[in-house]
């Protein structure tokens, strides 16, 4: 295996790319040059059946530390994923490496392990073509946006940290990614997304402070509102004191929503989970699940997410209603989880092959409601103010319990205003229980892009009135 960590704009022969020919190609001729190395691969191939993944991702990272920018990377790298298909047996192998030698062996890789594998007597076929949607989601200033830029961008949070006396740390990127499934049944279909992403942690002597921002277009990223953000709970996170471990009533900003959201999906709204009985949702599709202010759905060309019109497979991505008003509507499927019911048709959410999960979710939304952060906090007596999550992990799929830490930014309310910092709370919380009792949503969406992969999560604040808090911290 190889990949590339270069200086940018460094050209990379082997590849046929480099950082300029990105920017004076475009999409398009990206689109030819996957496809050829594609079918070259189904060329190599010995099996009934080949389809091949392809994704081309060129990701520019500036990380700053201690009031510095101490790195500037580029990392270019085209990952081949090509499956196997003989009688009922099916082989995965993957590369970087894409000449021919790279490609011939890949491909006969995944030809072998097919043939070394047992039959599964589920499996019906790699899916039919059928036409994907198209989705607007490249942008020619995010694939440009140059090392001056974004050094540009976070140095006026550098500069104020040092002016007064915090530290901050984070990065600035922007990344263009390609993706490519062609089969040998016909399938064909190519995606071309860019995103740009900033984070930034402020840290005092006694307290710290978080703010992110995320985006297809580089320009819609306010650098001085994430330092604006990020320095003020800082600022106020200074001496925090304790508070002890209950229940109680919580206001969540869009991160910290955004990860039970995804938590949620992952333990319970793909068909996998559900036919083996794992989910949540098991035995339970068309009763309630949580309040009625939540409603839940995956919508993959909804152009406030990261859109993607297809999945891993090539399949046409399909909106699709999880949780409506609180009531449980559906999962999402794939072709082999689809194939194991008499009435159920890909949504086009297949994850990579081979993977545990089987199909899941990754363009989730939660509705927004009518309230703002400010009302939230107006409306609540006591509770705690939670800027985001650590460290999250599920503890118990089925009850949807999920644990980790508040950090960067938590503070008491009292009286209907934040009245002093706090130190970090260990949570151990059930999602579905904690969204039964949100009785305020946020108005306004948020982005945020989650875990590896085309993942993201578009949520609002909320406002929940029981929420379980089983430790604390020394910080």
């Amino acid at each position: 295996m190889l990949c590339c960590r270069l200086a940018l704009c460094a050209p990379l022969p082997w590849l046929g790319y480099d950082r300029r020919t990105l920017q004076e190609e475009g999409a398009v001729h990206g689109k030819q040059r996957l496809a050829k190395v594609a079918d070259r691969v189904m060329g190599f191939a010995e099996a009934d059946q080949v389809e091949v993944a392809i994704v081309r991702s060129t990701r520019d990272l500036t990380r700053f530390a201690e009031n510095a920018v101490h790195q500037n990377v580029s990392e270019i790298d085209t990952q081949v994923r090509v499956r196997a298909v003989v009688g009922k047996r099916a082989g995965v192998a993957s590369t970087n490496r894409i000449d021919d030698s790279g490609l011939r062996k890949v491909a006969e890789t995944a030809s072998r392990l097919a043939r070394l594998q047992p039959e599964n007597p589920e499996f019906r076929s790699l899916p039919e073509p059928e036409a994907p949607p198209t989705a607007d989601a490249y942008i020619e200033a995010t694939a440009a946006c140059t090392p001056v830029q974004r050094a540009d961008g976070v140095r006026p949070l550098l500069d104020r940290c040092r002016k007064g006396g915090l530290r901050a740390s984070g990065a600035f990127s922007t990344s263009a990614s390609e993706y490519m499934i062609r089969s040998s049944l016909g399938v064909s279909a190519y995606h071309p997304v860019t995103l740009a992403q900033m984070s930034a942690v402020v840290m005092g002597e006694t307290g710290s402070g978080y703010a992110c921002e995320d985006a297809l277009d580089v320009s819609q990223i306010d650098p001085n509102r994430v330092a604006e953000v990020a320095i003020d709970k800082a600022e106020r996170s200074r001496g925090p004191a304790e508070v002890e471990p209950g229940t109680y009533t919580v206001i969540l900003e869009e991160p910290a929503v955004a990860d039970m959201v995804f938590f949620l999906g992952r333990m319970g709204l793909g068909a996998l989970a559900l036919q083996e009985r794992r989910s949540f949702m098991s035995d339970r599709l068309g009763e309630r699940v949580t309040g009625d202010r939540i409603t839940i759905w995956d919508d993959g060309l909804d152009p406030r997410t990261v859109p993607f019109p297809f999945d891993f497979e090539g399949c046409p991505k399909r909106r699709v209603s999880l949780i409506e008003k609180g009531i449980a509507r559906g999962v999402v499927y794939d072709s082999f989880t689809a194939g194991r019911e008499p009435d159920a048709t890909s949504t086009g959410h297949g994850l990579p092959s081979p993977n545990a999960f089987g199909p899941l979710p990754t363009n989730l939304f939660l509705e927004p409601g009518e309230a703002t952060k400010e009302e939230m906090l107006a409306a609540t007596e006591r509770g705690i103010w939670v800027t985001r999550f650590h460290y999250t992990n599920a503890v118990h799929p089925v009850r949807t319990v999920l644990t980790g830490m508040t950090r960067d930014g938590t503070f008491l309310i009292e009286g209907g205003r934040i009245t002093r910092p706090l130190k970090n709370l260990r949570f151990t919380q059930s999602i579905l229980d904690a969204l039964a009792s949100a009785d305020m949503l946020g108005r306004t969406l948020k982005l945020r892009p989650v875990g590896a992969g085309p993942f993201a999560v578009c949520a609002p604040a909320a406002r929940i009135r029981e929420f379980t808090f089983t430790g604390t911290t020394q910080f």
